[in-house]
């Protein structure tokens, strides 16, 4: 493990972006030619890097990605019935503002409109997906919010801060759990579910990758957000309270997160890689937002070795991060502790190198 004690946080950012880059052209990344949040998550963490570091390989990366699948009309396809197809969204503004050419922001507006014609809740919660009838995913907080926010500001669709403020409200209304303070990780109104708790509609575990898309998109909300914003006080209590919470359930041996975070005394629980990064970025991006104290900074570091003692290499010395949970729909402790693991799954990595841009901030 030597390595890991002589490489920066940021070259472990580009170890694990340089792994990916040599393996798939940005078209192959899986599932290739597709206008996908695995791919948008990947090059987010990317986009992070690449404004951290003067290595111009990486924006012609994530342009190449999206000049894949964007025509030079705007026009590209992606699934209009989910909140997951607006993520890879989020590369489109910085290279609208690089290159100025209109096509990135037509495809933007795309995918804004998408939020026109999707079903909602009695109160305004966007359905995370048309076939998730009458259900709110922590998972949409991300895949939609961060993306809205930037168009605000972008466009100037001022209007839509309002609409995802009111997001995060109700998922804190319906979803939070009073006794420990997580949110669970989905909540269906119509209690139809089979997993739909008959009282309150939510679902009945505490899912780790659930969990971290809430606190990115928490802690992301307030870099978007005016400092004069009415909203942003909640939301600063929000994360406040999130990374305390998360950090009540870190394993103390190793620093990570278990899949199914608060049951890590079962014996066929798990420790999760992808959730794990996610926490790291967000305790990390609170301490230097200065909404958490500095003590929380032992957690964030904790975790990042942590990550660091889980990477394996292959016979070309290219990094490769385990103990990624695949995709997962909502559903009972066994559902989510048999769910496969996967290595190198896009949006683990992306995470994982989002945690190491935040923790190279934290070091200084």
């Amino acid at each position: 493990m030597a390595a890991v004690q002589t490489k920066t946080p940021l070259e472990w950012a580009q170890a694990a972006c340089d792994s990916i880059m040599d393996t798939h052209t940005p078209m192959q990344l899986p599932p290739a030619g597709r206008w996908h949040y695995h791919q948008g998550v990947f090059l987010c963490g990317m986009e992070m890097l690449a404004q951290a570091s003067p290595d111009t390989r990486y924006d012609a990366y994530i342009q190449g990605y999206v000049d894949g699948l964007v025509d030079d009309n705007g026009n590209l396809y992606f699934a209009r019935d989910e909140l997951d197809a607006m993520q890879a969204g989020l590369l489109l503004f910085r290279i609208e503002q690089r290159t100025g050419q209109p096509k990135y922001r037509a495809a933007a507006d795309k995918l804004r409109n998408l939020l026109k014609t999707l079903n909602l809740t009695s109160e305004g919660g966007f359905w995370h997906k048309d076939k998730y009838a009458n259900q709110m995913w922590l998972d949409g907080l991300y895949m939609a919010g961060v993306f809205s926010l930037k168009y605000a500001n972008a466009f100037g669709e001022t209007s839509l801060r309002q609409t995802v403020l009111h997001q995060e409200q109700l998922m804190r209304k319906y979803m939070k759990d009073e006794r420990t303070g997580l949110l669970y990780h989905a909540w269906d109104e119509s209690r139809r579910m089979p997993w739909a708790n008959p009282e309150t509609g939510c679902s009945p575990e505490f899912w780790g990758r659930s969990l971290g898309w809430y606190g990115l998109a928490v802690a992301q909300f307030l870099d978007e957000l005016p400092a004069d914003d009415p909203g942003r006080e909640a939301l600063v209590k929000s994360l406040c309270d999130f990374v305390y919470t998360i950090i009540h359930y870190q394993d103390a041996k190793s620093g990570l997160w278990y899949q199914v975070i608060d049951k890590g005394d079962q014996p066929d629980n798990w420790l999760e890689s992808s959730c794990t990064s996610l926490f790291v970025y967000t305790i990390a991006k609170a301490v230097n937002l200065g909404i958490v104290g500095r003590e929380c900074a032992a957690a964030a570091l904790k975790g990042y070795e942590g990550l660091l003692h889980t990477l394996k290499f292959d016979e070309q010395g290219r990094v490769i991060l385990p103990l990624i949970c695949i995709g997962t729909s909502a559903g009972d402790y066994e559902n989510y502790v048999t769910r496969p693991t996967s290595e190198n799954d896009l949006h683990g990595v992306g995470a994982f190198v989002m945690a190491c841009v935040e923790v190279q901030s934290l070091k200084k």
